[in-house]
């Protein structure tokens, strides 16, 4: 990971907020809180694709309560 990594977060977050925040790094995605940002998590794009398209479908909706 370099110091010019561009993280994003969801535009679902509050500005302030303490929030989940992705980046693109060398074909894989790595994966932080913003509240900790030196804890990163990697994994692949098809991992984070399924991911993603569990959360479309509603899979995680009770984490969210």
């Amino acid at each position: 990971m370099s110091t010019n990594t561009v993280w994003q977060k969801s535009s679902f977050s509050d500005p302030g907020a303490q929030c989940v925040e992705i980046a693109d790094h060398n074909g894989g995605i790595l994966i932080r809180e913003s509240d900790d940002p030196d804890v990163v998590t990697t994994t692949t794009r098809a991992k984070f694709a399924a991911f993603v398209a569990g959360v479309k479908a509603g899979e995680f909706d009770h984490f969210a309560h």
